[in-house]
């Protein structure tokens, strides 16, 4: 695989207009959360929902960034999708975890990566409701805020806490429940909190041990994935595979070692 060569300079740039309008879009969400907020849309089934302030967040980063870099792409959750010129795309998730949202939970965020030919070079994530913003660039490290993250000293499965989520198709959902039936007699315990970009941070944060999920997009997993690795976990999917919609796994590097072949043997991959 080809080397990617990026300047510094780049990468700044593109963090500090992540981190712009992660911080706008978050500010929306927090304070312009209406009373009556409602499903605007449903996507892949009917608990697959879209509220108003989805869209409406979506529209404010993917403007500011076609007015600060109107050459650069764009993949967004709820259908921003350009290719662009400049060899930058961006990857959006306006807001992760919105049923979390949806009914009044804390855990959700917005979730902005920067790619540069294909890769991952700057990832955003602000939770408001835990006042946190975790940000990296490739090479540069994980950060919350001013301070440096590292995923958590290494430590045997059987002591590992991991975070995992749920697919919204009912077949799907069933047979991710039977993979968490067989994981959790083997692990301190199992997490679920409903916020992909969340959990990935999480695990850069040294709050889980690892994390794995089935059926993430890009924009659930991209600016999270960087911003784990950049704190010193590994990442993948199945064995010698990337994290993909197929299956997504972040962990210290001792737990990701046991998990990963046993996320294999018990078929966490499939449907």
């Amino acid at each position: 695989m080809e080397q990617i060569v990026i300047s510094e300079e780049l990468k700044a740039e593109l963090l500090a207009v992540g981190l712009d309008a992660a911080r706008r879009a978050g500010e929306l969400l927090r304070d312009g959360r209406p009373a009556d907020l409602a499903v605007a849309a449903t996507k892949s089934s009917p608990i697959d929902v879209v509220t108003e302030m989805d869209i409406a967040a979506e529209k404010l980063i993917t403007g500011l960034i076609a007015e600060r870099r109107p050459e650069d792409g764009l993949l967004g959750e709820e259908g921003a999708d350009s290719p662009g010129t400049s060899g930058v795309r961006w990857v959006v998730d306006p807001l992760d975890g919105t049923v979390n949202y949806l009914y009044g939970l804390p855990s959700w965020g917005v979730s902005i990566a920067a790619e540069y030919r294909g890769e991952t070079v700057a990832g955003v994530v602000a939770a408001p409701m835990r006042g946190e913003t975790y940000h990296a660039v490739l090479g540069g490290g994980a950060w919350l805020g001013g301070t440096r993250l590292a995923c958590r000293a290494a430590a045997p499965l059987d002591q590992a806490l991991l975070g995992t989520g749920f697919g919204y198709l009912q077949e799907r959902r069933a047979h991710q429940a039977e993979v968490v039936a067989r994981v959790i007699p083997v692990v301190r315990d199992i997490r679920r909190g409903g916020s992909a970009a969340l959990d990935l941070c999480d695990v850069a944060a040294g709050r889980l041990d690892g994390y794995y999920e089935r059926g993430l997009n890009p924009w659930d997993l991209a600016a999270g994935e960087l911003i784990a690795r950049e704190a010193g976990a590994l990442t993948g999917g199945r064995p010698g595979l990337p994290a993909s919609g197929e299956l997504a796994l972040a962990a210290t590097p001792a737990v990701f070692a046991s998990l990963q072949p046993m996320l294999e043997e018990f078929g966490a991959w499939h449907d």
